[in-house]
């Protein structure tokens, strides 16, 4: 469901319309009808799931992070840079990818430097946990 968000300059109608179908699934999953009027929190709980918003601003926000790791001649980072010549519309203008992204950073009181350093920055935005870090395990197949 969120395949690509992290490039995605949600609006609020959007962001809504997500957790409307988020639920819509969390209750099928759960086998609850909306008639029954348990929470949202509950049901998430009972699945170990975060809200889509939540995930959704990880998914942007580690993004972020790669790009601004990346060096200043990568394509993927001019982009993120690029500003577009001219005037723009009429009316309340669309936000851009990158005032949505220095938003969520900004409520969170972080800065550019902060998504230098990787581990530090996944922990930050929630990707991993302090006990979940680990090294790469190789697995073996069990025909020892």
């Amino acid at each position: 469901m969120l395949h690509g968000s992290e490039t995605w300059p949600i609006r609020n109608e959007n962001e809504v319309a997500l957790q409307r179908a988020e639920m819509r699934m969390v209750r099928w999953m759960c086998g609850v009808k909306l008639q029954d009027r348990l929470p949202s929190k509950e049901l998430r709980g009972r699945l170990g799931l975060d809200d889509i918003i939540s995930v959704l601003q990880q998914n942007r926000l580690r993004w972020y992070g790669h790009v601004l790791r990346k060096e200043d001649n990568e394509w993927v980072k001019k982009c993120m840079e690029y500003e577009v010549e001219g005037a723009r519309p009429r009316g309340r203008p669309k936000k851009t990818w990158r005032e949505i992204v220095e938003k969520d950073c900004k409520a969170r009181g972080w800065n550019r430097e902060d998504a230098m350093d990787r581990s530090r920055w996944r922990k930050q935005i929630g990707m991993i946990d302090d006990h979940d870090e680990c090294e790469w395990v190789t697995v073996s197949s069990g025909t020892d």
